[in-house]
């Protein structure tokens, strides 16, 4: 599922087994470091509806009789019955926005500088809106041995720019926080293995 913050509007992708069984689980986002709550749908979706309890009004009255002392029994009246129980407001729960088209900005140019690692020095230029990055078979190749083989990704849809971890052994940082999936701006800067790259957006 993608879960987005609260303060910055920066998405995540977060894995629904996570929650470990919990109706919801609370975040810190690793751009703004604010923490927000993240609503588990599957929790929510899997509750039975709960319903109104309420007791039989007819039951059997009590036979008349004579008691102990010959004096007729009191007949037995039905207990009023309470009121039905409303049954809970269920919680909104928040659905990511549709994802717009792939597509690289008419009037900016992107590219990516990588600032630390074996290839420090090196400038790469965006120019197609999806760019994989790893040692072999992609797009962005680095000469460093911690990455692997298809390390992360970066979609572009139009001014946004998303983070995309590719299941890598060692992981992609984000201001020294792992992630999956993270919006990044002009100037940010990630990790990936051994090498650290900052996004560049400049005017065409």
């Amino acid at each position: 599922m993608i879960v987005q913050c609260e303060r910055c509007h920066a998405r995540y992708h977060y894995d629904e087994d996570r929650f470990g069984g919990k109706a919801s689980k609370k975040l810190r986002c690793s751009k703004c470091r604010s923490i927000f709550e993240v609503i588990n749908t599957r929790s929510y979706e899997s509750q039975p509806p709960v319903r109104p309890i309420v007791p039989d009004a007819t039951r059997t009255r009590r036979s008349s009789g004579t008691g102990s002392g010959g004096s007729p029994a009191s007949e037995a009246r039905p207990a009023a019955a309470p009121s039905p129980v409303p049954l809970p407001t269920p919680t909104p729960i928040r659905r990511p926005a549709a994802r717009s088209e792939l597509k690289l900005p008419a009037d900016r140019k992107m590219s990516l500088a990588v600032i630390a690692g074996p290839d420090a020095g090196r400038i790469f230029q965006i120019e197609k809106p999806r760019v994989v990055i790893g040692r072999e078979d992609v797009d962005l190749a680095l000469d460093d041995p911690e990455l692997s083989r298809q390390h992360a990704a970066l979609e572009v849809r139009g001014e946004e720019v998303t983070l995309c971890d590719l299941g890598s052994t060692n992981g992609t940082l984000v201001s020294d926080q792992a992630v999956d999936e993270a919006t990044i701006e002009n100037q940010t800067e990630f990790t990936v293995g051994g090498s650290t790259l900052m996004l560049i957006v400049t005017s065409a």
